[in-house]
């Protein structure tokens, strides 16, 4: 429309133009043409403009257009968790809501829970194979290890696995797995739990290691905390047992012998805390947990970690490599950032244990 009207004054204009030149002579001619080459040279440059303009919005929206289709891939991350209890559920639910925030509706989950089968296990990890996800989160070390056993191709992210050069069989492990696989791990410093035990029961003499035997990093585990604790002066006993079929007997011998009981990160163990607990307690035997799940439920203290939070370093980590941001060959294990004595104040207050102020109570 105001291009109609700009040519509608130019012919006006014009007509003008031809009229003062009948009536005023050459000089009047001169100015008159001198004006109309101006108003040509503008709409000119007024054109040239728009055309630029337009050329500059065509050029957004096909970078715009570019954009929105990279940003819809979607992806689909299968999840093995070996079984149900507190450690694990938090961790789970870590790295789907980080996934979530980074990546929205463009992700969905293929959860599944193992039931404590490190079969099970093997047998969701070839699922997932077979369905082609883009990557899978395997929480816990039995998982880690089926899902290192199921493929070379697919991304692999632990998480809630102690000690990755144990669960792989690494000899030399320097902090990164390469390949296809990386992830979170959940090992607080082991020497502090030693000390810990120190500064609690200063005046016990045995302390017993309770542990599954089929969990590689829970002997990790009581290999390194005996070690410390027999530098302290205390006589450590091993005491495993081979799943929980055993775990009642294997504690009730524990509880008759030692002053103390020890227990790692053990999975078999966190989903059997009452057993521990209906024995050690009524004893009077105390129990010191590698992790707050256990000792909410059958421990006095603990040396505890955010598995929410390590989940929720796991899933960042998930973004990162589907997005292409990061190569998973690249990226070294990652760690929980922080450390937190807390205890248990029913048990605490049952077995008459006194807690320094620096513990946080675990809520119940």
């Amino acid at each position: 429309m105001r291009k109609a009207n700009k040519l509608l004054a130019a012919a006006l204009a014009g007509a003008m133009a031809l009229s003062l030149a009948a009536c005023g002579g050459g000089s009047t001619t001169e100015t008159t043409a001198a004006a109309a080459a101006e108003t040509t040279a503008a709409e000119t440059t007024t054109a040239a403009a728009t055309t630029e303009a337009a050329t500059t919005a065509a050029e957004t929206t096909a970078a715009e257009t570019t954009a929105a289709a990279a940003s819809g891939d979607t992806y689909v991350v299968g999840i093995c968790q070996l079984m149900q209890h507190d450690a694990l559920d938090a961790a789970t639910q870590g790295f789907k809501d980080a996934l979530t925030d980074a990546l929205g509706d463009a992700v969905t989950f293929d959860e599944q829970n193992a039931q404590g089968d490190s079969n099970t296990c093997a047998t969701i990890i070839n699922s997932f194979v077979s369905n082609n996800v883009d990557l899978i989160l395997a929480n816990a070390t039995p998982a880690l290890q089926a899902a290192q056993a199921g493929t070379n191709e697919i991304p692999i992210l632990g998480t809630s696995v102690t000690e990755y050069g144990v669960a792989l069989g690494i000899e030399d492990f320097d902090g990164t797995v390469g390949g296809n696989i990386s992830g979170t791990s959940d090992l607080a410093p082991l020497d502090e739990q030693a000390a810990m035990l120190h500064d609690l029961f200063p005046d016990a003499k045995s302390v017993g290691l309770l542990y599954c035997s089929a969990e590689a990093n829970s002997q990790y585990q009581v290999d390194v905390v005996k070690a410390a604790l027999e530098g302290m002066g205390y006589a450590c006993e091993f005491y495993a047992f081979s799943d929980s079929n055993d775990l009642s007997t294997v504690v009730t011998n524990a509880a008759n012998n030692c002053d103390v009981i020890y227990v790692p990160t053990d999975n078999t163990v966190a989903s059997n805390t009452a057993i521990v607990d209906n024995i050690c307690r009524p004893a009077g035997i105390p129990v010191i947990a590698g992790e707050e799940g256990i000792c909410a439920g059958c421990g006095v203290a603990t040396l505890s970690i955010s598995y929410y939070d390590l989940g929720v370093g796991t899933g960042q980590m998930a973004a990162k490599i589907l997005t292409g941001e990061a190569d998973i060959a690249e990226m070294p294990i990652e760690y929980a950032p922080q450390f937190t004595k807390k205890y248990n104040p029913t048990i605490c207050s049952e077995l008459g244990i006194e807690v320094p102020g620096d513990y946080v109570a675990i809520e119940q």
